[in-house]
């Protein structure tokens, strides 16, 4: 079985107005990790499940209260019945770290090879690849939103308490 480190970049912050542009997920097992990345026309309900296939568990960071219902806004499928869903930033909370993920990296010591972007840079580079077929722009995204999964995995193992929860309410 893996878990799955998963986060997604959109056009913004609407799931009714707003489209999923990557859905990044790091999956682990006890020997391998690897990293999957749908991109634009690829973000689809069956290829996100065929992503997930042979996941228990799913990380994320504020994906109760964004990419979990942002995905099933736009693709009509909650995650939460078929994969038990952890989000990180509760731990976080109960262990007096807040703020985004980049500044709960930043207070553990998890490094990014990429500074200085954030969601709405995410977005302005999605728009550069799609309007003007800027693929330097495209592999930044991409690069950010592989930073975003795999150190979801060096979250989760700098946090007390990371015991699997059940489905947890968004």
């Amino acid at each position: 079985m893996y878990d799955a480190y998963l986060d997604i970049e959109t056009t913004g912050l609407s799931s009714y107005y707003d489209d999923i542009t990557v859905v990044g997920i790091y999956l682990v097992n006890s020997s391998e990790g690897k990293l999957v990345q749908l991109v634009g026309g690829e973000i689809a309900r069956g290829n996100l499940l065929q992503a997930l296939e042979g996941v228990d568990t799913i990380y994320t960071y504020n994906g109760s209260r964004f990419d979990l219902p942002f995905i099933h806004a736009s693709l009509g499928l909650d995650l939460t019945d078929s994969y038990y869903h952890h989000d990180l930033m509760y731990d976080c909370w109960r262990n007096n770290l807040y703020g985004g993920l980049k500044s709960v990296e930043q207070q553990l010591g998890i490094p990014r090879q990429l500074k200085g972007i954030g969601g709405l840079e995410a977005i302005m580079l999605w728009w550069r690849y799609y309007n003007d077929n800027d693929n330097v722009a495209l592999a930044t995204l991409l690069q950010y939103n592989k930073e975003d999964a795999v150190n979801l995995k060096a979250l989760r193992e700098r946090l007390d308490g990371t015991e699997k929860c059940g489905k947890e309410a968004p």
